[in-house]
């Protein structure tokens, strides 16, 4: 690889978002690294990239609920010698039902891959890009962030409010990072909840391609955070101004 050559690295990238960033991303970027808990999955991606587009894939195998598998990747992401140009934290999961409904042990591991994960790449990954005064950081969080949506509500609370800190700090450092906010998206996430796309209006799902494209656009203008489609603009812009207690009907879209 060249001295310009440019690398991304993508958690989650074998189904919807993390796919898409993946099949995008391996347009403009020389090397990928793709972090994924199926090696069956990386593997057939990985090599439709390399056909595709020809981009150098690397594959790492992990379970970000996994102390052991995040300090691997971590450790991936901080090698000097094999530097990281953009993060994306994508990898996630939600869970139907509310708090007391779930065995604490899966909230557990919810929280886990939405918050601990992407704090200690997201850690590895700024301390390298600050030291060369170059990279970004895309963490992928939700609109639900914004509304009373439970526990995986919470957590996305937190890595947007994270982001934003973590951009106004290190901006000036070269480094950006960004917090992706989107809503109900047509991929495989609702699917594996056991939710149907019926319970929520039409007009609310988003397109995987879309909202990438979205994303990167927003991130090369300078934005702290990206809300795609103008529905969920609308609603994270005014639901500071709604009573809490209407916001709790939000709690139903997504839940059948």
């Amino acid at each position: 690889m060249s001295a310009a050559a440019r690398t991304a690295a993508v958690t989650g990238p074998t189904s919807g978002i993390g796919l898409e960033f993946a099949r995008q991303l391996a347009g403009s970027y020389d090397r990928l690294v793709l972090v994924a808990r199926s090696a069956d999955r990386l593997d057939e991606l990985a090599e439709e990239l390399r056909t595709t587009h020809g981009t150098a894939v690397e594959v790492l195998v992990a379970d970000l609920a996994a102390r052991a598998d995040v300090d691997r990747v971590a450790d991936r992401l901080r090698d000097p010698d094999r530097p990281v140009d953009l993060l994306v934290n994508n990898a996630g999961f939600g869970l139907k039902q509310p708090l007391l409904a779930n065995d604490i042990e899966d909230e557990q591991q919810m929280l886990d891959v939405l918050v601990t994960a992407v704090l200690r790449l997201t850690h590895a990954a700024l301390g390298a890009m600050v030291q060369r005064g170059t990279g970004a950081v895309v963490n992928v969080s939700s609109v639900a962030g914004y509304l009373p949506r439970g526990t995986y509500g919470a957590a996305k609370a937190w890595v947007t409010s994270f982001s934003e800190w973590a951009d106004l700090t290190y901006r000036d450092s070269g480094v950006r990072v960004m917090a992706l906010c989107p809503g109900f998206t047509r991929t495989e996430f609702h699917g594996r909840m056991g939710v149907d796309r019926s319970s929520a209006p039409e007009f609310l799902w988003l397109e995987a391609p879309d909202l990438v494209r979205a994303a990167l656009r927003d991130l090369d203008r300078g934005r702290r955070v990206s809300v795609p489609g103008a529905a969920y603009k609308a609603i994270v812009a005014g639901q500071r101004y709604v009573p809490r207690g209407l916001l709790a009907g939000f709690q139903r879209l997504g839940r059948r």
